[in-house]
C-alpha cells in the first residue's frame, strides 16, 4: 500500500540548500524532532499505526519551506527523532536517511504549502474515524461531550480519487480543508492540522476517542440526540479557553509514559 517517492533529479541540490541553511542542531528543532517522535510511539500504542503506511509531519521550526516527516519503510512504532527527514516542496531530503513515502509527501508537501497556518499535519487511518468516513452523511454527530471539542472546525472531503500519487491530489486536499482543523476524508481517513505538535497531537487523540464513543452509539441501534447548537457552542468555546496548555500537559503527559516503557524514541 505504501509507495517510495520517485527519485527524479532534484530541482535544487540537496549539497547547495544544506551548505546555505544554519545548524539543524538547534535546541528548537531538536526538541520538534523529539516531541513528533513521542507522537509516533503513544499513536501506535493507542491502535492508530497501520502498517507502514500513514504520516505525521510537522515544519521546522523558523523555516517556512522545510518540513519534518517520517521515512517511508518505517512503522509508527520505530520512529526516532533522528529517523525523521527534513525536506523542501521539491521532494528533496535536506536531512536524514531515506526518503518520504510518496503520498506523504504529495499531501503533507501541499496541506503546509497552501496552509501556512497548519504548521503540523497528521494523517492516520485510524480506525473508529476511518470508519466514520465510509457512511452516509456527515461523519461527526455532536452528541457527546468530547465530540464538542471539535464543533465547527470539521470539514469532509468527500472527493476520493484513490491514492495522493502527485500534486494534484495534495493541493485538493489543501483546499478541501479551508478554514477547518479536521478533515474527514471520505473513503480514506483523516487528516489534524494544527499550530504546533502538542495541539495536533491532542486533537488527533480526542477525535479519535470521540469517533469511538459515537459508534458505540450507532451500534445500539438507537437514535442519537445531538445536543442542541447554542449549548455545543459554548461548551465548544469553554474547551477552547485551555486547550493550548491542556494540549502542551498532554505531550508532556504522553513523553513521560514513554520513557518509562519505550525511551529510544528520544534516540
Amino acid at each position: 500500500m505504501a509507495h517510495p517517492l520517485d527519485t527524479k533529479p532534484p530541482l535544487t541540490s540537496p549539497e547547495t540548500y544544506r551548505n546555505a541553511l544554519p545548524d539543524f542542531d538547534r535546541t528548537d528543532i531538536l526538541q520538534a524532532r523529539v516531541d513528533l517522535a513521542a507522537c509516533f510511539r503513544m499513536a501506535a500504542r493507542l491502535g492508530m499505526q497501520e502498517g507502514i503506511c500513514n504520516h505525521f509531519s510537522a515544519m521546522v521550526p523558523g523555516y517556512d519551506d522545510l518540513f519534518l516527516v517520517n521515512p517511508y519503510g518505517r512503522a509508527f512504532c520505530e520512529v526516532t527523532a533522528s529517523s525523521l527527514l527534513i525536506c523542501d516542496y521539491q521532494g528533496n531530503v535536506i536531512a536524514g536517511d531515506g526518503t518520504p513515502e510518496a503520498t506523504a509527501f504529495f499531501i503533507h508537501g501541499q496541506v503546509h504549502k497552501h496552509k501556512p497556518r497548519a504548521r503540523v499535519a497528521f494523517h492516520t487511518h485510524m480506525p473508529f474515524a476511518t470508519a466514520l468516513t465510509m457512511v452516509e452523511g456527515d461523519p461527526l454527530i455532536f452528541a457527546g461531550q468530547t465530540a464538542l471539542k471539535f464543533y465547527g472546525r470539521t470539514a469532509v472531503d468527500r472527493a476520493y480519487n484513490g491514492l495522493a500519487l502527485d500534486e494534484r491530489e495534495g493541493q485538493r486536499i489543501a483546499e478541501a480543508i479551508g478554514e477547518a482543523d479536521i478533515v474527514f476524508m471520505k473513503h480514506h481517513g483523516v487528516m489534524v492540522v494544527g499550530g504546533s505538535i502538542a495541539e495536533a497531537w491532542d486533537d488527533l487523540y480526542y477525535l479519535e476517542r470521540a469517533c469511538e464513543v459515537q459508534l458505540l452509539a450507532m451500534s445500539t441501534g438507537r437514535p442519537i440526540v445531538p445536543v442542541p447548537a447554542h449549548i455545543a457552542e459554548a461548551a465548544y468555546q469553554q474547551m477552547r479557553q485551555g486547550d493550548t496548555e491542556s494540549a502542551r500537559l498532554h505531550l508532556n503527559s504522553v513523553k513521560r509514559q514513554l520513557d518509562r516503557v519505550e525511551p529510544d524514541y528520544r534516540t
